[in-house]
């Protein structure tokens, strides 16, 4: 198993503000202890609950002393300065000082932990900092349980620790993106807008810088022999051990030479687009110093169609294999690399990643059938997750062999994993249960290459997102919570082989509320604002939500309930009966995190 963090720049970390009422001469000294406790007890917490997409264990960084006044609020921000403190949240049990404890960082998120108790009320600083956030335009998430507690009771309160998790992990993707850079591997591909990269988004909501190379760069790296030898030879070994050739649907096949050259091309590919994101000091050992620095992309897109594709193997095999979490090197942290420079779909794979530490799945939201038209094409009728209709999420095989559902949990049902948890046994399976079909290169790729060919297993929770940039208005996202389903497998091959049977398919069954876009299955297709959505494990589209608002990108069109949304204090002042609305007006208000004044 390979970990650790592969980009330049440090990992960011947590830092605790433990604030206190400034009073001496008894108030202060009092509740020293209880105060800094509150900090012990939840960098504790938070470090024996979340890792870093990478695998590596957060870190919690406490302030040297409680904070009472604005001396003690400049030295722990100067501490967290240099200890990279990327989030932060401060805790009391009691009175402090508002605006003059607050962190005021502005590209900071931060949070807010008041001690829900009767001796010293740490709700009353909560609501009064709150206050303070709000006035300065600083928005803070705020935490407060439900049940009171006894003043020497250092427990955290289960309802405290959910909003805690949330908060950390949403805020740890936002510093975790910040100053890396998002690759374009050629430029826009068949007019997809997506793929048309726009830099003020990525720098003013992102924190991130773009990176661009043309796809000759590959020819050049092919040509010139600039990737590592010997890993290629690793690689080539365990692709044909692993990677199984599936049927050639052709009229016109190539020879077994040709096909054989094109395995080589699309390995060599693979190893390519990896060092141009995170560099390889490999190649600094042969000559290649400018190369081994690579651009430190933390996510990417191959624009592939049509310029490169209609001449050269296409770039399925790249990019599957790194969206998933093993290859040649064994178990490691999934890439984030977008079909088709779709970098808006690949910053909601990279939203999924950071939230979960799970592969993103990338797909085309390709149809949606009714069980009307089921039955019409099949003779045969939808039943169980799939009774109300489908969604047939399909591209041109790139997705995530994590994808396959071949991952289990403790009971045998299929999940997706953080690569920490994959055995060597579920990442065999997730290989045997994928064909690589030659491309259709009949039609869609001329070049040729391979498409991995699997269906994804059914009974997954996922959730399914989008970005998309809309003039006056800006990035919205969208979140689509629901499951994959299995068909029958008559009804599944009748269905699949409409499209393209070279490709990866999921069948996807939206979570219907019988409202608004998810009024019905066909809503949520019909309201879908692109040709491309990001699947991640689990229903985690209340996490989505809390990470949109910290950058304050509104979101469009959920199924999350209601009682699960956790978003800044102040959205509530933009209204709390439309929901949906005070979140555009916050977003709005506030403007990008990272805008330039």
């Amino acid at each position: 198993m390979n970990n650790g963090f592969r980009l330049n720049g440090r990992l960011p970390k947590i830092g605790i503000r433990p604030t206190i009422d400034g009073r001496r001469k008894g108030v202060r000294e009092s509740l020293e202890d209880k105060t800094m406790g509150m900090a012990k007890a939840l960098a504790e917490f938070l470090e024996a609950n979340i890792r870093h997409a990478s695998g590596e264990k957060i870190e919690c960084v406490i302030a040297d002393t409680t904070i009472g006044g604005v001396a003690e609020a400049a030295r722990c921000e100067d501490k967290f300065q240099k200890e990279n403190v990327g989030i932060s949240i401060t805790v009391t049990p009691c009175w402090c000082y508002g605006s003059e404890t607050m962190d005021q960082n502005p590209h900071r998120v931060k949070a807010i932990w008041g001690f829900n108790g009767t001796e010293r009320p740490g709700a009353v600083y909560l609501a009064a900092a709150a206050a303070g956030h709000d006035q300065m335009g600083l928005p803070v998430f705020t935490i407060y349980g439900r049940d009171v507690q006894d003043l020497t009771d250092n427990s955290i309160p289960e309802d405290v620790q959910g909003k805690l998790l949330a908060f950390a992990k949403a805020g740890l993707a936002v510093a975790t993106m910040k100053d890396k850079s998002y690759l374009s591997m050629g430029s826009v591909s068949m007019g997809i807008a997506g793929s048309i990269v726009d830099p003020h988004f990525f720098s003013d909501y992102l924190g991130m810088r773009n990176e661009y190379i043309d796809m000759s760069e590959f020819i050049r790296r092919v040509n010139e022999g600039i990737y590592d030898h010997e890993e290629f030879e690793k690689a080539m070994a365990w692709t044909k051990a692993n990677c199984k050739e599936g049927p050639d649907y052709n009229k016109n096949p190539r020879s077994r030479e040709e096909k054989d050259a094109q395995w080589e091309y699309v390995v060599k590919m693979t190893l390519i687009a990896r060092d141009l994101m995170i560099g390889n000091p490999k190649l600094a050992e042969l000559g290649f110093a400018e190369e081994a620095e690579g651009h430190n992309a933390i996510a990417a897109g191959f624009q592939g169609q049509r310029q490169w594709t209609d001449h050269m193997p296409n770039g399925d095999f790249m990019e599957a294999i790194l969206n998933s979490s093993f290859d040649w090197n064994g178990i490691r942290e999934a890439f984030v690399v977008a079909t088709e420079n779709d970098c808006l779909n690949g910053v909601a794979m990279l939203f999924g990643h950071l939230l979960t530490n799970t592969a993103s799945i990338f797909s085309d939201v390709r149809t949606y059938w009714s069980p009307e038209a089921v039955e019409r094409v099949t003779g045969k009728k939808l039943e169980g997750l799939a009774a109300n209709g489908i969604i047939h999420l399909i591209n041109s095989g790139s997705t995530t062999l994590d994808g396959t559902g071949e991952q289990t949990d403790a009971e045998g049902k299929p999940i997706m994993k953080p690569f920490w948890d994959i055995t060597e046994e579920e990442a065999q399976k997730c290989l045997d249960a994928t064909e690589w079909p030659p491309a259709n290169s009949d039609e869609y790729f001329r070049g040729g290459g391979y498409s991995s060919c699997f269906l994804t297993k059914g009974g997954m929770p996922v959730t399914m997102t989008r970005i998309s940039l809309v003039k006056g208005l800006g990035p919205i996202l969208q979140i689509a919570e629901g499951y994959t389903v299995d068909l029958d497998e008559e009804v599944h091959d009748i269905l699949n082989k409409r499209t393209d049977k070279t490709w990866p398919t999921t069948w996807f069954a939206p979570r219907i509320t019988g409202e608004g876009a998810f009024k019905d299955v066909y809503s949520v297709m019909n309201a879908w604002s692109a040709n491309h959505g990001a699947i991640n494990y689990g229903h985690v589209g209340a996490d989505f939500i809390t990470l949109a608002s910290m950058l304050r990108i509104p979101v469009a069109m959920h199924n999350v309930p209601e009682e699960k949304i956790f978003r800044p204090k102040t959205w509530g002042a933009f209204g709390t009966t439309d929901l949906e609305g005070a979140d555009y007006r916050a977003c709005k208000a506030f403007g990008p995190l990272y805008k330039k004044c």
